[in-house]
């Protein structure tokens, strides 16, 4: 890329393309209305921080930001290298999770209307005692290790081999409460980022 990339007109344009208002995108970020309003017009240049909250309130990921047309609707097989790091996106408020939670998504989850993930749980990681719902179905399986899993009062700890599926309106949190890493492969459906 020879010229400097335009992070206002690109906000502008992704913003303008879900159809929000910079008020709307605001609210959904949860920064001041201000802040979208200097951005786009290239008076401020938000931290990378303050660019993840505000993607996040739009679901896009950095990758997806900065290199719009890098997804291959062609690409049928991945790499570990080629899977989209999802963790800072997910839990960008929650630094703990940030240290201990790593989450790779397969391909272009929009595109095929499924999200696949792998997901890596570091003993002590949890996603939060504020129970996380979204408008989606999901489940996996346990590769390796243990995680406990709380669907709305019924909480479980599952075994490599194990399995999970539910509504994801439903509050969940996910916990490694073992002294070793848990790896699940899970999927989600319509995707959640």
């Amino acid at each position: 890329m020879n010229e400097e990339f335009n992070v206002g007109e690109r906000l502008k344009q992704i913003r303008v393309q879900f159809g929000i208002s910079q008020r709307q995108l605001a609210e959904a970020a949860g920064v001041p209305h201000g802040q979208i309003s200097m951005i786009e017009t290239n008076k401020s240049s938000p931290s990378v921080a303050s660019l993840r909250k505000i993607l996040g309130g739009l679901g896009v990921t950095m990758s997806e930001f900065f290199e719009p047309d890098s997804a291959n609707p062609g690409q049928y097989f991945f790499t570990p290298s080629e899977l989209r790091d999802l963790t800072s996106l997910l839990y960008q408020s929650n630094d703990r999770a940030l240290e201990k939670i790593t989450i790779k998504q397969v391909g272009d989850a929009k595109l095929h209307g499924l999200q696949v993930l792998h997901e890596c749980y570091e003993p002590g990681a949890d996603t939060g005692e504020t129970m996380i719902e979204h408008e989606a179905n999901e489940g996996g399986i346990v590769v390796t290790g243990e995680i406990e899993i709380t669907v709305g009062t019924e909480t479980k700890i599952l075994k490599a081999g194990d399995a999970y599926l539910f509504n994801s309106r439903e509050p969940h949190r996910f916990r490694n409460i073992s002294d070793r890493p848990a790896v699940m492969i899970s999927a989600c459906t319509p995707p959640y980022l």
